[in-house]
């Protein structure tokens, strides 16, 4: 298959391993800013369970190396999201001012 290959046989969009990484990464980025987020702001986002629940514990932990295996957590979670979800999640951390912008 060439990389010029938009398709596959059977209609499916060709995506690369670094547009999957890109992707991957991305969305962890948003699940690191989303922690910085105050509780009352993550519940009004209506986010499954499971990743509210990570994004508060990842609030809590201090440890670096703790608290990068919960940023790797929340990340696989939020490749779970639907579209929509994502899409308000972003809307939220762009739009609030008590969301600390990660340097």
């Amino acid at each position: 298959m060439g990389e010029d290959e938009d398709n596959t046989e059977d209609g499916d969009v060709y995506i690369s391993r670094s547009q999957r990484k890109r992707r991957a990464e991305a969305l962890q980025r948003l699940g690191v800013r989303l922690t910085t987020l105050r509780p009352g702001r993550l519940q009004k986002l209506q986010l499954p369970p499971e990743l509210l629940d990570a994004l508060m514990q990842a609030r809590q932990l201090r440890s670096r190396a703790a608290l990068a295996r919960q940023r790797q957590f929340i990340g696989r979670l939020m490749r779970g999201l639907d579209p929509a979800a994502l899409e308000r999640a972003q809307a939220e951390v762009a739009d609030t001012h008590d969301a600390k912008m990660p340097r």
